[in-house]
């Protein structure tokens, strides 16, 4: 994708809902759309943040708990209301957590689900009509590498990115052709929600050592690719889920580090 953005046009009219844009990818994304001179409803449970990162943007800050889908919903009306319409959805927001299978509770997974599959039901069905009036325009949800590989001790977490992906797909075939609709699925992002581990010298080597980019990825090329999704460069795709990893998926533990030594053995 160019860094040009002089040529950058979306569907329909109006402004974009970035749910989670209070940090990471969900500001990354905020602060690209208005880049490309789109306005933004930054919407977030934080307050302080949404004002914050709307302000820098130009947007209008929105507050709602995504899992309550009547604040939620009537937060997105508002914001359609005060984008001048609606035209594009980001549904960012999400909540993890890492235990031992058998250690979680009722109230954790009930939670985990709740906020990751439940409110991109919400979003999507709320923001359906308003896309609709706009003259159309598209949505991306925000997934996980985890939703198409599992990882050990988030198996609720993975359980519901793969719902995620899924819904994405069903949602893009009933909602055609007026609205696109996609899913990103990130690996490993340095974000400030995982800056702990990205500034760990042993877990970054660690991560890089796993991925064929050999970096960690950031919350700015995620954006890029969010920003794709809902723009007309992507006018004919829908359904998809994109993998954004570096490669990491690629490797296969089982296999990899038996046959890479072996490699000498034959020649490069």
């Amino acid at each position: 994708m160019s860094a040009d953005r002089s040529v950058t046009t979306y569907p329909g009219s109006g402004g974009i809902i970035v749910t989670g844009g209070a940090s990471g990818i969900g500001a990354a994304v905020c602060r690209l759309l208005s880049a490309d001179g789109i306005r933004v409803g930054v919407l977030d449970r934080n307050a302080d943040g949404a004002g914050e990162v709307a302000a820098e943007v130009g947007g209008v800050a929105l507050v709602a708990n995504v899992a309550d889908s009547e604040a939620f919903d009537a937060e997105i009306r508002r914001g359609a209301e005060q984008l001048g319409g609606l035209r594009g959805l980001v549904n960012n927001a999400g909540i993890g957590n890492l235990k031992a299978f058998e250690s979680y509770t009722d109230r954790e997974i009930d939670l985990i689900f709740k906020v990751n599959v439940s409110s991109t039901y919400y979003g999507i069905r709320s923001a359906a009509p308003l896309l609709r009036e706009s003259g159309g325009g598209a949505i991306v949800n925000v997934a996980s590498v985890s939703g198409v590989r599992p990882t050990r001790g988030e198996a609720p977490y993975s359980a519901a990115k793969a719902a995620v992906i899924a819904l994405s797909a069903g949602a893009a075939l009933e909602l055609a052709p007026a609205i696109r609709v996609n899913c990103v699925s990130p690996g490993f992002m340095h974000t400030p929600l995982n800056d702990v581990l990205a500034s760990d010298p042993a877990a970054r080597a660690s991560i890089e050592a796993g991925t064929p980019m050999e970096r960690v990825g950031t919350a700015d090329e995620t954006a890029e690719l969010i920003a794709f999704l809902l723009s007309n460069r992507s006018g004919y795709l829908t359904g998809q889920n994109l993998v954004l990893d570096g490669g990491s998926l690629l490797n296969s533990r089982q296999m990899d580090d038996v046959l890479t030594p072996m490699m000498g053995m034959f020649g490069q």
